[in-house]
């Protein structure tokens, strides 16, 4: 195992990759302006397209655009984020250990465009019809509005489906356990119904429902991950 570091050195390696980071956001961001007018159309498939925006305010196309533009660099970003988080924590790691957490950036990045992925093919399709035409009172949404509640969307729920990664790190951190993790399953139920119904965007059982299961799931895998860590 490598020799501990004084405080300084970890601080500014800490520093170092955050910038490093950021800059990689920022390239991100900057390729996703070239492809936010392409994203935009996908985005708003749901609501019959561009066509089914209406904008009020002068500025308010912008702002979703760069929303958008954003969401999409740090999609592009995110596997490089996530190798210099796991590679901050290389130090106190052995050999095998290391090569082990390499093989989680691919797989971080699979789950983040899973989740984002499953909220605009599987929520997305249930939620805006029920949105739209909630008492029989058909809405047209505006682009900041919407795309702001879509980009939302899927960011925090592509976060949410890191849950097994995260349960990984810590429980090889000896902060949790798999055993730990079984006996909270009640506890866990309860945090997952909460956050299912922070990210929907209604109330009904149906669209937390649809939240909740893949959670469920990705809360077994959480199980299984702590267990093999």
């Amino acid at each position: 195992m490598d020799q501990p570091r004084p405080l300084l050195e970890h601080l500014e390696e800490l520093r170092q990759r955050l910038l490093r980071s950021l800059i990689a956001l920022g390239i991100g961001t900057g390729v996703g302006l070239l492809i936010a007018d392409r994203a935009i159309d996908v985005l708003a498939a749901p609501v019959g397209g561009r066509a089914g925006l209406v904008s009020v305010d002068v500025t308010e196309s912008i702002a979703a655009y760069m929303r958008v533009a954003l969401l999409s660099g740090f999609t592009l970003s995110f596997p490089y984020i996530v190798y210099q988080i796991l590679a901050f924590i290389y130090v106190g790691l052995l050999p095998h250990e290391r090569r082990i957490v390499l093989l989680l950036v691919p797989l971080a990045t699979m789950l983040f465009v899973g989740g984002a992925a499953f909220t605009y093919f599987v929520m997305m399709p249930v939620a805006i019809p029920f949105l739209t035409n909630f008492a029989g009172i058909r809405t047209q949404p505006r682009p900041s509005t919407y795309l702001t509640f879509v980009v939302s969307l899927m960011f925090w729920l592509g976060l949410s489906f890191e849950m097994p990664l995260v349960a990984f790190a810590l429980a090889k951190a000896r902060l949790i356990t798999a055993r730990q993790l079984l006996r909270g399953w009640r506890f866990a139920v309860l945090a997952i119904a909460i956050l299912a119904a922070a990210i929907t965007p209604t109330v009904d059982p149906v669209n937390m429902s649809i939240v909740m299961l893949p959670l469920l799931g990705l809360y077994l895998l959480s199980v299984l991950l702590a267990a093999l860590a």
